[in-house]
This record gives C-alpha cells, structure tokens and sequence, in this order.
C-alpha cells in the first residue's frame, strides 16, 4: 500500500482522491490546500487528515505526492517533494515559466525520484488505441496529425488572468498530444489567434481561439484548432493522415443511440467537458503511475515531456506576437 500526501482539494484534485481510494493500492494520508474548507471536507471523504506542506512532506510514510493545486505552486511543491524523495505526480503545467521547469527537472533528478506529468489525454482509451495503431504501421509513415480541441465555454477570467494564456494553460494538452502521435520533435511552429468568443478575455491580455501549424525535421505536420466555445459540447477529436491510410478519434457522446425520422438523423451530443470526457482516463493515468512506481519502470509521461510542451507553447505565443514562424533548436 502506497500513502500519499495530496496538494490540492478542488476539482481536479476530487478526482485523483477518488481514484486513489478506488485503486485498492493506495491511500490518501494528508491533504494539503489553503482553502480549508475544502481540505477538510476532501479529508474525511477519504480519511485523511488536514495537514500543511511541511508536515505532509515530513511524514516517512508518505512515498509518493500529487500535486493538483494552482499552477502557480507547482514548481516549489515538485522540487520540496523531489528533496523530501516522494514519487511525484503533477498536473500540467510544470510551471508557466521555462527556466522554472528547469530548476524542477534538476532538483527531481538530482534526488532520484520518478515524476509524471498529468497529460491525461495520453491515457483515453481510444487515443492511446490511436497511437497503438500507427507505431503498429497500419497507416504507414505518418504525414499529417489534425487535433481539433474546444471547449464548451470559457472559463472565469479571473481564471484567464492567471491562467498563463490560452496555448500554455488550454493547448499545452493538443502540444503533447501532436508530439505522441507525430513521433518526432516539431522544430517549426506558426500560430494565430483571436478574441472571438468574449471581449472580457481580450482585455485580459488573451485569447479565446488559435489555429497552430507545427513541421518536423522530416516534413511531418501537425494543426491544431482551438476554441473555448463549442456550443454542442466538448468538442475533442484526433486524426492522423499517412502513406497508408488514415486514423480518427471522434469525440465520445452520451449514448450510441441515433435517432433517424422523416426529419433528421440525430445522435447525442459530444460529453459536456473534461470530467466527464476524460474520467476512465484519469483512472488509467493513475493506475499507470502506480504500476510504474511498483515496477520501477519509466513513467509514461515524464517531466521531459511537461517541459517539451511548453517549448512549444512559448514558441506558438511567439509566433503570434511577431506574426512568422518560429524555429526551434
């Protein structure tokens, strides 16, 4: 039985508690957020008990920590874990700031301990079904990954404000995905965007829709469309083109049940947003981080690939301020 010292009582957080105490394999020890209210409702679901940073970390019983609070905290929280040697899980971003994300990596590897980066869309079924077939060769060479990837509405923008933008907070997840199925490093990226969906987020500083045209060293490409409106619901779908053939990955929807009358052939819509959408892959995602803690085997989404997508995604708001494409290496 692993413990774990969890950072985080929101959402998210909910989510990954629960998967602990459904795993059979671990449990939840400490629970760590500033809003105390949350902490301790998240505590006594899951008997925990409330703690602070520095308690939680010095606990010899705790051998492994998710980090699922605000991005702003991360990279202190990754680098206390790494020096404390707990296994670390932490969501996306490592942290909005590149040089931060290299101090991470230095203080993890420096203590030797395993970390994953919370990709989770890595771990939906029928993405990694996806990928499984192209390293498999039933496209062939792959030439062209196309990522459509909207939200059903924009978030707070009191969130935007802190959000470290639309391709660092929102597209980061599409950059890892078209890393996963290109198969190679992107060394050029072009992108724009605009404010079509709400003022409010331009005259934070942002913007609510992007299209993103990545290049390999080989000539592989990559395009990503992003939104955050989608008034049919959480619009999330993959298609990779090649020598061979072609791969999708359509979006998941209420029921299979199509409805055909003298009018119209209608389904269900796509699933409202990501808790729904990507449940079964947060539950895979962590099963995957305690196999590979238990089997001492790599993580399957290393903090490597956390900083690699944030390459990009500095590259991409690049790209848009200056109006070119920008080079990578």
């Amino acid at each position: 039985m692993l413990h774990f010292a969890q950072f985080g009582a929101g959402r998210i957080g909910a989510i990954h508690a629960a998967n602990l105490a459904a795993s059979g394999r671990a449990s939840l020890r400490h629970v760590v957020d500033i809003h105390a209210p949350a902490a301790e409702a998240l505590a006594a679901r899951h008997g925990a008990r409330v703690s602070d940073t520095a308690a939680a970390l010095a606990d010899p019983e705790v051998g492994a920590v998710i980090i699922a609070s605000s991005t702003d905290t991360h990279a202190d929280l990754v680098i206390a874990a790494a020096q404390a040697g707990k296994a670390i899980f932490c969501e996306k971003p490592i942290d909005l700031s590149l040089a931060r994300v290299d101090a991470c990596l230095e203080a993890v590897a420096a203590a030797g301990v395993p970390m994953l980066v919370g990709f989770n869309r890595r771990f939906d079924p029928n993405f990694a079904e996806l990928r499984r077939r192209i390293q498999a060769g039933a496209i062939g060479a792959v030439e062209q990954v196309v990522i459509t990837s909207r939200d059903p509405g924009p978030p707070p923008v009191t969130y935007i404000k802190v959000s470290g933008g639309l391709f660092r907070d929102m597209t980061i997840h599409d950059f890892d995905m078209a890393r996963w199925m290109l198969g190679e490093e992107p060394v050029e990226v072009y992108a724009t965007g605009a404010c079509l969906v709400d003022p409010a987020i331009a005259e934070a500083g942002d913007i609510d829709s992007a299209m993103i045209v990545m290049k390999t060293a080989s000539g592989r490409m990559a395009h990503i469309n992003n939104s955050r409106r989608a008034a049919y619901g959480y619009d999330q779908r993959v298609e990779v083109h090649g020598s061979g053939g072609r791969l999708i990955a359509g979006n998941r929807i209420g029921t299979t049940v199509e409805q055909a009358d003298a009018i119209a052939v209608t389904s269900d819509k796509p699933l409202h947003f990501f808790l729904e959408r990507y449940a079964e892959a947060y539950r895979i995602e962590l099963s995957a981080f305690l196999d590979a803690i238990r089997d001492g085997t790599p993580m399957p989404v290393g903090a490597e690939d956390g900083r690699q997508a944030l390459v990009l995604a500095d590259a991409a708001l690049r790209s848009m301020t200056e109006g070119r494409p920008v080079r990578l290496g």
